[in-house]
């Protein structure tokens, strides 16, 4: 449970870190877009606050991105024992370690590599469902899950 427990914190960085990324990246756009003064070109003008405001709108979708990890990570019940994999669930095989919940790269607690992906990425939905003994094949390798926390 300490171990979901840690990777579930670290997942919830990872995804507050986004958020505030875009926050970032939003106030900066509008500080451009503010900035701007009209020239007597005029166009100088306007292409400058169309670029602010398409960088204001890139960081717009970062955000939501970012809200939709967090949305994600409020499903996850780290009080329920998992011995299926499901949202959640520490996946250990003999090709390495996963945490299911979301994309959120390479994650390490104790010196061990675990991979945070999302359940419905291509090997996320194949773990899924998944207990201690089965084997999947992925990128035509074979997989054992030695256990399933």
């Amino acid at each position: 449970m300490e171990l979901r427990k840690a990777l579930y914190n670290q997942c919830q960085a990872y995804a507050d870190a986004r958020i505030k990324a875009a926050y970032e990246a939003i106030k900066q756009a509008q500080e451009a877009a503010n900035a701007e003064e009209k020239s007597s070109a005029g166009d100088k003008y306007e292409t400058g606050r169309a670029m602010a405001h398409l960088e204001k709108e890139k960081a717009m979708t970062q955000l939501v991105e970012g809200n939709k990890l967090k949305e994600t990570l409020n499903k996850v019940n780290l009080a329920i024992p998992t011995e299926k994999v499901m949202l959640g669930s520490v996946v250990i095989t003999d090709n390495g370690n996963y945490y299911l919940a979301i994309g959120a790269g390479k994650l390490i607690l104790d010196d061990k590599e675990f991979l945070a992906l999302s359940p419905t990425s291509p090997l996320g939905a194949q773990l899924m469902g998944c207990i201690a003994g089965n084997k999947i094949t992925f990128l035509r390798k074979s997989i054992l899950i030695l256990a399933v926390e």
